[in-house]
């Protein structure tokens, strides 16, 4: 597992330009990734959660399909 860890910190800042904010927890070779919205973030404003899956796959060096994604709210359920 290799994290791109220039690529995510660009992210990050993507996300918190929106008020979102991203905490990633890496496991063996799976990761758990959550995005807090703040008070003026759009929770319905998200990707859904498998284009985030594949977004973050490259930046995390984790397959798309084991990475968890947990939203403030859960608007997009497709898994």
């Amino acid at each position: 597992m290799s994290i791109d860890q220039s690529r995510l910190d660009e992210f990050r800042k993507t996300l918190e330009a929106d008020d979102y904010h991203l905490s990633v927890e890496l496991h063996d070779q799976s990761a758990d990734v959550r995005i807090d919205a703040g008070p003026d973030a759009c929770a319905e404003c998200l990707v859904p959660k498998d284009f985030m899956r594949q977004m973050l796959s490259p930046l995390l060096g984790v397959g798309a399909e084991r990475i968890d994604v947990s939203y403030p709210v859960d608007v997009h359920t497709a898994e």
